[in-house]
């Protein structure tokens, strides 16, 4: 196996080859940072590489192997983490520089779960600053470049962990969702990537954002995210949010029945309210075939409730980042401009504005449960544009704004708000090479589900042996 195939082998079959003893875990990480060494100072996914600890947990995981002792679902398996995610002794700096140099004290229960599993970190992947935005730029870190595309946007603030995905840094990438996270940049890079229910995966620190933000796996493949799922799930004692119930067991589950015969499915083009780019509009329709071809059943929708949604999305983002207010003293001239924009125009609200969004916010989510009571899964574009210049907040033929970047982004955070499971699938690419992702979006708590359907799609259309020209 050479490296470049070596890079791109999913956690499955690598993990199963160490317990083997095929593969070395010394040999898999040693493989992987070459690759990222050679490539990152172009695509720069990393926010703080830790090579020389990786190789260190190599070394000892390839001990364990040798001496015979039980081996993790994972071991030796490498995995980034979002650079959002506390990891104890590493720096977490958020992509700003009113968190540079902040260490830790205690990893975030996600990062625990893959290390005891037999993972070896590689380090933190880049963010946008605090998360904010849904472009692969900090004033941290600079701007994260997309592997099809040099210079263009690798999207949102997983940035780093999708473009680390498409560029074959290892096969498990740790992403957050707070309105598409996980879901754009696996859009705008060419991978899986998918939020699960909220609370199905512990957080801690506890987000003060009214329950939006989700954490999930990227990789290139679904089974991989299964297994990385499976990994990362269950509760957590200081998370008050976390589902009491330890997850299914998605791997063994994957591939169980018929997936996809006979579910009811909803397909919506537009939310009833969203502009897309006509060449991402034509690539999801086109993937709708395939779900017909698969046995499901098709209603194109445009649910009541989709023109709710940018009022509420806008108003709930820019309030919620005034999380970040007291900063604005020390730091505004080194802060993104766009998120003290954001900031300045959250402090304009009072807590009456507040609680009556708020309950508009609660319908919103309602309805958007009872129209699931209907379908088994909603399928959307996953985003409204294919990937854009980085240090752009818009495409150039997308109205200026100085903040409002959800605007081109209107499929994914309902779900957020309404903490149902969605994914998005690579379903194509544009002219110009650009990947373009469907949204698949599930029941609440049915991560399984979508994962299956996610499983069918891909076993039907493929995308895992695309690759960037590197």
């Amino acid at each position: 196996m050479n490296e470049e195939d070596l890079c791109f082998t999913p956690a499955t079959r690598l993990a199963a080859m160490v317990a083997a003893r095929e593969l070395s875990p010394v040999e898999i990480i040693d493989t992987v940072l070459a690759r990222i060494e050679r490539l990152e100072p172009r695509i720069n996914a990393f926010a703080t590489l830790t090579a020389a600890r990786a190789r260190e947990a190599a070394k000892a995981a390839e001990a364990k192997v040798m001496a015979g002792a039980a081996l993790g679902p994972l071991h030796g398996v490498p995995v980034t983490i979002k650079d959002l995610t506390d990891t104890a002794g590493i720096p977490t700096e958020r992509g700003s520089f009113t968190e540079k140099g902040v260490v830790p004290a205690e990893n975030a229960p996600c990062v625990t779960r893959l290390v005891a599993a037999g993972a070896v970190s590689l380090g933190k992947t880049t963010t946008s600053e605090q998360g904010w935005k849904g472009v692969s730029q900090s004033p941290l870190t600079g701007i994260t470049h997309n592997p099809w595309a040099h210079g263009m946007n690798a999207g949102a603030s997983s940035a780093g962990a999708g473009a680390g995905a498409a560029a074959g840094y290892g096969p498990l990438h740790q992403g957050s969702d707070g309105a598409g996270s996980i879901r754009m940049p696996s859009h705008f890079c060419g991978v899986f990537g998918i939020k699960p229910s909220y609370g199905r995966v512990a957080h801690l620190p506890v987000s003060n954002t009214d329950q939006v933000s989700h954490v999930g796996p990227m990789t290139r493949t679904v089974a991989d995210a299964a297994l990385m799922l499976q990994v990362m799930a269950g509760p957590h004692p200081r998370d008050h949010y976390s589902l009491e119930a330890p997850p299914a067991d998605y791997p063994a589950l994957l591939g169980e029945g018929e997936r996809l015969r006979g579910a009811r499915i909803a397909w919506s083009p537009d939310l009833g309210h969203a502009r897309v780019d006509d060449e991402v509009a034509a690539l999801a329709a086109d993937a709708i075939r395939t779900f017909t071809a698969l046995g499901a059943e098709i209603e194109e929708v445009a649910p009541a409730w989709g023109p709710d949604g940018p009022e509420i999305g806008r108003f709930f983002w820019s309030v919620h980042e005034t999380n970040f207010f007291s900063r604005l003293e020390a730091f505004e001239d080194q802060m993104d401009p766009g998120l003290v924009a954001c900031i300045r125009d959250g402090c304009g609200y009072r807590a009456e504005d507040y609680l009556a969004m708020r309950a508009r916010k609660l319908a919103y989510v309602a309805a958007i449960h009872r129209f699931f009571e209907e379908y088994d899964f909603l399928l959307t574009p996953t985003v409204s544009v294919a990937a854009f210049p980085a240090d752009r907040l818009s495409p150039a033929h997308w109205p200026d704004h100085p903040w409002d970047w959800l605007q081109w982004a209107q499929f994914s955070y309902p779900f957020n708000l309404s903490h149902n499971p969605a994914a998005s699938l690579p379903c194509g690419f544009t002219e110009a090479g650009l990947p373009v992702g469907l949204q698949v979006v599930g029941c609440r708590l049915d991560d399984l589900g979508v994962l299956k359907a996610a499983a069918a799609f891909e076993a039907a259309r493929p995308w895992a042996d695309k690759r960037p020209q590197l």
